[in-house]
């Protein structure tokens, strides 16, 4: 789905990651589940591209429904892959801590579940090698993507933004669609390691200037980082 030159989003409000596109070639922020793999390949033929053209996958955080396809595209095109060093293990191995999945109904989490079966989600490929970023950091790549650090939903956990998109990826940081409640709206995402902590991190995106906030569950929203914040605060 195309929502704005430079920017498309693979997925639908369950998972999602997003492309962005320019002449210089094309960064992708995170990489769904393994099956996203034909969402990418169609993408990047309507524009005219294929994975060669990719130049790195940031990860906004290191679990398994954000690492997707980032390992074949590792192993077969030669993509580096950008992760927090605090969450470099969890995106390598999968090992992170037990934590309370909060509310949930028996409807949106069994389609949660349905949709993760049919994309592979559930035989996740860890990712051999990553490239360790951090807090502050500009990478040289497409867009130029800025690190924010936003530990909370896990200790590595960033937002990134890339101006050229006018946006800001948020990854778990919160959440548009809760997945195992079904509720639409901005909110705290579950399975998050410390709530208050990354309820204190929408703090780090608030100031930065972008039309879109776009996190990996959930609609995209057209609105600017300080206004969704507050309102994820209001129901927190």
């Amino acid at each position: 789905m195309k929502l704005a030159p430079h920017l498309h989003r693979l997925g639908n409000d369950i998972v999602s990651c997003y492309l962005i596109d320019t002449d210089e070639g094309i960064t992708l922020i995170d990489a769904g589940l393994p099956g996203h793999w034909r969402d990418l390949r169609r993408v990047l033929g309507s524009l005219g591209k294929s994975p060669d053209d990719i130049r790195g996958v940031v990860l906004t955080h290191g679990d398994s429904d954000h690492i997707g396809f980032a390992e074949r595209l590792r192993t077969t095109h030669g993509v580096p892959v950008f992760v927090h060093a605090a969450d470099a293990l969890r995106a390598r191995t999968g090992k992170k801590p037990k934590v309370a999945a909060g509310p949930m109904r028996p409807g949106p989490s069994l389609g949660f579940l349905g949709y993760a079966l049919r994309k592979n989600g559930l035989r996740p490929r860890y990712v051999g090698e990553v490239t360790e970023i951090a807090d502050g950091d500009v990478l040289d790549l497409p867009g130029s993507p800025v690190i924010v650090g936003m530990p909370g939903h896990s200790p590595g956990s960033v937002a990134v933004h890339v101006p050229v998109a006018d946006a800001v990826f948020v990854g778990d940081a919160l959440t548009t669609r809760h997945v195992l409640t079904g509720r639409t709206g901005p909110q705290p995402a579950p399975f998050t390691d410390d709530p208050e902590q990354a309820l204190a991190s929408l703090d780090r995106i608030a100031g930065l200037s972008a039309s879109w906030v776009l996190p990996g569950h959930g609609a995209p929203w057209r609105v600017s980082p300080s206004r969704l914040s507050e309102e994820v605060r209001s129901v927190s």
